[in-house]
């Protein structure tokens, strides 16, 4: 074999790597189109694409245009915080080399839950834009919480040590979430809605609120990409390559932290989304970031409208809140990973 065509070997199977990876981002596209279309039209109430496009130009003269009304935000919030969960749980499976990271494994998700039900009881807060500014304070304080307990010790954050701090104090805060909400009877119903997770209470006014939060938290960890693939090389050989790990770290944690938080602030605490979409995007397109991020965003938000639309048509007429199904879905994926993975590093 020449030289030549060992040379031309590695272009070429780049070249046809990025056509796959193109080819899935085009699917996953249609698939996230698809799925918007279907969360318009399938509920309590199926309605015709005549209704749907009378909405979508502002009518709602008819019980079904005015039901595609109420559809079009929810479907909103769903594709945002999908997309906000999934590219969350892919950052963070980076920044810790841990297969089993997730905002709700690592206990951000009851951290946020936390803060935000004690801004409510302690402090009255009353404004989304309060919710959202305690959630972010809440999942920040809990991740640095978590990390540093499962940095003790020999070997440092190993993966085992970081799942086990993260469920110790998921326990812990969940505990404290019941103390602070049992003597007040006026908040506790409200509260067990929020805690679900669920996307039926959405409006664009909740939206707007949330959104500059979502994109400055997608921008950080887009931006991370290149420095997550060289920390995935190890800490030593990443700064060897230039890189300043503190600063590369603490950004990319900045934007899931944003994402989970005001994710959670508007939705409530809706798990394993940042678990199982990573790993399935992994399976497509390979662990180079550059393409995993982008990708695990739209599979999350593909997952999450999903997960939307079942439970409107599982328990009909009734609905079942989207943090239900995808607890349903993704506690045996999380089995199935740790028998698979056996908790090694990324």
């Amino acid at each position: 074999m020449s030289a030549n065509s060992l040379a031309e070997r590695p272009l070429s199977y780049v070249g046809r790597s990025n056509r796959n990876r193109s080819l899935w981002l085009v699917i996953v596209m249609i698939v996230g189109v698809f799925l918007c279309v279907a969360s318009l039209t399938v509920g309590t109430r199926d309605v015709s694409g005549a209704d749907v496009l009378a909405a979508l130009r502002g009518q709602a003269d008819t019980i079904g245009q005015a039901a595609v009304a109420m559809r079009i935000p929810r479907t909103m919030l769903a594709f945002l915080a999908g997309g906000a969960l999934g590219l969350a749980g892919a950052v963070m499976q980076g920044v810790t080399r841990n297969p089993l990271a997730d905002p709700g494994i690592l206990g951000v998700n009851i951290g946020v839950s936390l803060a935000v039900v004690v801004g409510i009881a302690w402090f009255n807060i009353s404004a989304t834009s309060a919710y959202i500014w305690m959630a972010i304070a809440g999942a920040g304080l809990t991740s640095v919480f978590v990390y540093t307990i499962g940095s003790l010790g020999r070997g440092g954050a190993t993966p085992l040590k970081l799942a086990l701090a993260g469920a110790a104090t998921s326990v812990a805060f969940a505990s404290l979430v019941i103390a602070v909400v049992l003597p007040r009877n006026d908040i506790a119903g409200g509260i067990r809605s929020w805690q679900i997770g669920g996307v039926g209470g959405a409006s664009f006014d909740s939206i707007l609120d949330v959104l500059p939060f979502l994109l400055s938290g997608m921008v950080l960890c887009l931006l991370s990409a290149r420095k997550l693939n060289a920390m995935a090389l190890g800490d030593e050989l990443a700064a060897g390559l230039g890189e300043r790990i503190v600063v590369a770290r603490a950004m990319a944690a900045l934007g899931a932290v944003l994402l989970c938080g005001a994710t959670t602030a508007i939705c409530g605490p809706i798990g394993f989304v940042g678990l199982v979409v990573p790993h399935v995007c992994r399976m497509l397109v390979g662990v180079d970031h550059r393409w995993l991020l982008p990708f695990s965003a739209l599979g999350g938000a593909c997952l999450l409208i999903s997960g939307d639309v079942i439970g409107r048509i599982a328990v009909r007429p009734g609905e079942l809140d989207v943090g239900i199904v995808t607890a349903l879905v993704g506690a045996p994926f999380f089995i199935w990973i740790v028998r698979r993975q056996k908790v090694r590093e990324l």
